[in-house]
């Protein structure tokens, strides 16, 4: 049975919820506000977030930048805000899916089936991955292979959005949009050149030239390679990168 956790404070809606989810197979956990929201994040850890961005005590949006910080639990935000710009701004926040109300009971079934069909299981900060990398947000450092290595915060954003797609290539446009908050995909070399500083650190970090993580896929974008898959890859920093 997987566990979600709903947080909303219209009780109605949130019972809705609650009965929708439960008997689609979920167990499901409530908080009616950002603070108790997070305290269950934690002490529970679901396996994914029904979000409201209108939320006593501490908003959505403080809630799901606190989530990003510590983990890549699938969110899906649930708002009666339905602009665009509130879309974008989610998404970019580091939401998995928006889906403004109302809704249809089938659609946000089908999305939140979506959403755990296609996550990896979710890490937590202290969490390490089967390669030895974990990432320490309060200090925007990552350690790898046993040893710390302190990035910028552009470079701890990029490794942040590699790792939670890890095993899948994110375009460079794509990272330009998550990392720099540039959806036009302009100033594009500044993608590879802080992959280049990304993977050098490391690199000295673990003490071996030939050990990172990090994949560039010529003409594409960039993975973190999941459990070492895909070693020997050609684009190293002397090669031309997407």
């Amino acid at each position: 049975m997987t566990r979600v956790l709903v947080v909303e404070d219209d009780a109605d809606l949130a019972l809705a919820l609650r009965t929708l989810l439960t008997q689609a197979g979920h167990e499901v956990i409530h908080a009616d506000n950002g603070r108790d929201g997070l305290r269950l994040l934690f002490a529970e850890r679901p396996a994914l977030m029904v979000l409201d961005i209108g939320l006593p005590q501490l908003n959505g949006w403080e809630v799901l930048e606190r989530t990003r910080d510590l983990s890549d639990l699938p969110v899906l935000l649930l708002t009666a805000r339905g602009a665009e710009s509130d879309r974008v701004r989610g998404l970019r926040a580091g939401a998995d899916d928006y889906l403004p109300k109302p809704f249809g009971n089938d659609e946000l079934l089908a999305r939140v089936e979506a959403l755990l069909r296609r996550s990896a299981p979710t890490r937590w900060a202290g969490d390490s991955f089967d390669d030895g990398l974990r990432l320490v947000p309060d200090r925007r450092s990552a350690v790898w292979q046993g040893h710390e290595a302190r990035l910028s915060d552009i470079e701890y954003r990029l490794l942040q959005v590699l790792v939670r797609n890890r095993g899948r290539v994110i375009t460079t446009d794509q990272l330009l949009d998550r990392v720099w908050d540039d959806p036009q995909g302009t100033g594009r070399e500044r993608v590879k050149f802080a992959v280049l500083r990304l993977r050098r650190k490391l690199r000295q970090a673990a003490g071996d030239e030939a050990a990172d993580p990090l994949e560039a896929v010529r003409g594409l974008g960039y993975r973190y390679r999941a459990n070492g898959e895909g070693e020997g890859d050609p684009d190293r920093e002397g090669a031309e990168g997407p």
